[in-house]
């Protein structure tokens, strides 16, 4: 995870989800088949302009080297608040370079407000 002085308080993916769905962040944006990034229940279709990455978490399996997960917390330009989760590596959840590719377009604003 990216935040070292709360490493005790917030270690898993689990954990960071919990509290992100306290503050309400709960759906998130995925690529679909077509390579389309939807807001989870809309049929929107997203550009990477559209989405603001605010914070990313990663998370590194302590026993097998390929458990890896990163966390995106994204606003989108309505100011909907979602996520993006993927593991990371060899077991991506989204196979190809057009994840990737989109991932890497969208503008990033890290927000102190997810520091936790």
């Amino acid at each position: 995870m990216e935040n070292p002085d709360n490493i005790d308080r917030m270690t898993t993916l689990s954990q960071v989800m919990k509290t992100l769905s306290e503050r309400g962040i709960q759906r998130e944006f995925r690529m679909n088949g077509n390579c389309e990034m939807k807001f989870e229940n809309s049929d929107k279709n997203y550009q990477p302009t559209d989405l603001t990455i605010l914070k990313t978490y990663r998370f590194e399996g302590d026993s097998n080297p390929d458990d890896n997960a990163v966390l995106y917390v994204l606003k989108d330009t309505a100011g909907n608040l979602g996520m993006i989760i993927d593991s990371y590596g060899a077991d991506s959840n989204y196979p190809g370079e057009e994840f990737d590719a989109f991932l890497r377009n969208i503008p990033i604003q890290e927000s102190d407000e997810f520091n936790f």
